[in-house]
């Protein structure tokens, strides 16, 4: 029985946050598609063709994988800190907290909502992407797939965090704006880690976006400034490090309960 009613609450979560970001898709899906337009444009088409290869490749298409990763990152986060303070701020949360649902199933329900964003968006970058580059093949499948629902799972949790201990809206874009932006633009998306002096390659190996970033391009062009193994053993580490701590932070209502 209590499987059962964790099952329903779960269902009725996850349609519940897919249908607030559906219903209002100019905000939340056109956006991504116009941002990424204009990278293709003035980094890929412009700049580009100045620069010529990277890793072997067109830049162009080596800017491909990393712009989606971006797309992905930047939903899956914004998606749930924006919709689970807006449940804490109409006092909604606290509802789920006292009923007899799993706390895991709640995270899971709206970290499932941030999941099925950042694919959405993940697709219409893609396809964008189809405009700008003649050849966008995926070599490794499986490894592309497992980073995206890895790296979209581990940035929902990451946007739960944020949530929990928001205070006021603006609260929200304070991670975004100092934290994730600068590590994604130093996140190897437009460019090779290996062209970095000595120093500042070691520097930037302590960056995770890195390895999210060089696994996702791998999957894609099977070309990496990282062991993939390791990439994908740090995305996980921090997944289960993410998910213990909003774990923790529901359970004791943090920033919740007065």
């Amino acid at each position: 029985m209590a499987s059962s009613f964790n099952l329903v609450a779960l269902k009725t979560i996850w349609i519940k946050e897919c249908t607030r970001f559906l219903r209002i898709w100019v905000q939340t899906l056109v956006p991504p598609a116009i941002t990424m337009t204009l990278y293709f444009i003035i980094f890929g088409s412009i700049v580009g063709e100045r620069i010529g290869d990277m890793s072997g490749r067109p830049y162009m298409e080596f800017i491909v994988p990393g712009l989606i990763m971006m797309s992905i990152i930047t939903n899956s986060y914004s998606n749930v800190a924006s919709s689970f303070f807006s449940a804490k701020f109409q006092r909604n949360i606290e509802e789920m907290l006292v009923a007899p649902v799993s706390t895991s199933v709640i995270i899971a329900g709206y970290v499932g909502g941030g999941l099925a964003r950042a694919l959405i968006v993940a697709v219409i970058v893609t396809v964008v992407s189809f405009y700008f580059v003649d050849n966008v093949s995926i070599n490794h499948l499986g490894i592309l797939v497992l980073t995206v629902i890895l790296t979209s799972t581990l940035f929902s949790l990451a946007g739960l965090i944020n949530a929990v201990y928001a205070k006021t809206f603006d609260d929200i874009s304070i991670v975004p704006t100092f934290v994730l932006t600068p590590l994604t633009y130093l996140g190897g998306v437009f460019f090779s880690v290996t062209l970095l002096p000595g120093v500042w390659e070691t520097i930037a190996r302590f960056n995770p976006i890195l390895y999210m970033v060089n696994a996702f391009r791998y999957g894609f062009l099977g070309v990496s400034d990282v062991n993939i193994s390791a990439a994908l053993a740090v995305i996980v580490v921090f997944n289960v490090a993410f998910f213990i701590t909003a774990y923790t932070l529901l359970q004791r209502g943090v920033g919740i309960r007065s």
